[in-house]
């Protein structure tokens, strides 16, 4: 792997100089250098651990979920090479290559614990068979990019059949109810939320649907048994245990059981009951996924929507009704249509609306009936405006953001680093 140095030595260089540039850049453009330079040194460095790839994969909750598994497993002992980043399609995956290997093209650790975008994994796995597959759910998601539903759930099918020892799935998606069928090379484990907990939740898990007659939920290893706010606990045949999320919402919930189940599946023998709780207790949100800051010694919070169901679930859990809200929606939502999708009910007004596509949000504002405050395309006018409003009377100024204006907005408050994130 001695040949692979000069291509770490480009993409190394391309990344000093784009960040002595623009702060808190050169993610994307290095790792697509090494990945025309030496496009085989993904695939090394991957096949070369000695327990294996283990991927997490699915809609949404990737991120929370891998980062959750990451830290039970290191609680264990297990050195874990993973992308904090949560970069997770392949340029990213070769962009975490140039900063964690060495000059022969070698990265540390026993196993690669990866969350991956699902076309992807499917891509990646072609040619590197995964040890695990985590599927967490099938959402409705980019149409411009997977236009169907039932597509993703074909793309991570083929990533499931190619896992060589366990492949875990959402019991409560019917999409993934119909991967368990399809032939996998492993029995599959299944994970869940109680149907007591889902019960006390209005709009579900937001999953995709099937349009076929439904499967019947089969028999769960791990499920959340009860969910008080941030407060959950996880039952199965071998007993309980109990602990807070790193932020609110059903969602966070099925994150943790799927990665509890996860690492119990992993781990085998070597799993710890005690050591998995500590390790969840401890883990703080994954950036922008209910993330509390600090800005002009103000408390804020930071939440992230990707697509339909991730913003019906994030505003369905807004604590009260926040007294300072922000909303931008940035270019990476091409096609804002989905928008309309989503009940706003439970927002009861918006100070500054923003983003690339800040006045297609504030038509859907207006028309169901959110009162307005500044509505710009100009991000940085727009975040400047909110955090030089007082500060709120009650609890703290709240963020609902895009990923592309999110990046841009954490970029312009100084916060260059995805692992910037305290509980």
């Amino acid at each position: 792997m001695i040949r692979y140095w000069p291509a770490l030595l480009v993409g190394r260089i391309a990344r000093v100089l784009i960040r002595l540039i623009r702060k808190g850049g050169g993610s994307a453009l290095p790792g697509l250098i090494l990945s025309k330079l030496a496009p085989g040194i993904l695939y090394r460095v991957l096949g070369a651990f000695p327990q294996g790839l283990v991927i997490v994969t699915g809609s949404a909750g990737k991120s929370t979920t891998t980062k959750m598994l990451v830290n039970i497993v290191r609680e264990h002992g297990l050195a874990v090479f993973t992308n904090p980043s949560t970069a997770n399609i392949l340029q990213g995956f070769y962009s975490t290559i140039i900063e964690r290997a060495t000059w022969s093209g070698k990265v540390a650790g026993q196993v690669a614990i990866l969350e991956m975008d699902e076309a992807h994994a499917e891509e990646l796995t072609r040619k590197i068979s995964p040890l695990q597959v985590t599927i967490l759910n099938v959402m409705e998601d980019q149409l411009d990019r997977f236009v169907d539903p039932a597509l993703v759930r074909a793309d991570l099918t083929l990533v499931a059949r190619r896992a060589t020892r366990s492949v875990l799935l959402n019991a409560d998606d019917q999409n993934t109810l119909l991967i368990a069928h399809e032939g996998l090379a492993v029995e599959p484990k299944f994970f869940g939320i109680s149907s007591r907990v889902l019960k006390t939740q209005g709009r579900g898990l937001q999953n995709a649907p099937t349009y076929l007659p439904e499967l019947p939920r089969p028999e769960v290893s791990s499920e959340v048994s009860r969910l008080d706010g941030i407060n959950a606990e996880i039952s199965g045949s071998w007993g309980s245990t109990e602990f807070e999320l790193p932020s609110r919402g059903v969602h966070f919930a099925l994150d943790a059981v799927a990665a509890f189940e996860s690492a119990k599946s992993f781990l085998g023998e070597d799993f710890k009951l005690e050591v998995a709780t500590k390790a969840l207790r401890e883990v703080p949100p994954v950036f922008a996924r209910g993330e509390m800051v600090q800005i002009n010694g103000e408390d804020v919070e930071f939440i992230l929507v990707q697509n339909p169901g991730s913003m019906q679930l994030n505003l369905d859990n807004l604590v009260g009704e926040p007294e300072q809200l922000l909303f931008a929606i940035g270019r990476d939502v091409h096609d804002p249509s989905w928008l309309w999708t989503v009940d706003y009910s439970n927002l009861k007004h918006v100070d500054v609306c923003t983003g690339f596509n800040a006045y297609e949000a504030a038509l859907v504002l207006h028309y169901n009936d959110v009162p307005l405050g500044l509505v710009t395309d100009d991000l940085e006018q727009a975040t400047k405006t909110f955090f030089d409003m007082p500060k709120p009377q009650h609890g703290h100024k709240t963020v609902v953001f895009s990923a592309d204006a999110m990046r841009r907005m954490r970029r312009s408050l100084g916060f260059w680093s995805a692992e910037e994130v305290e509980r």
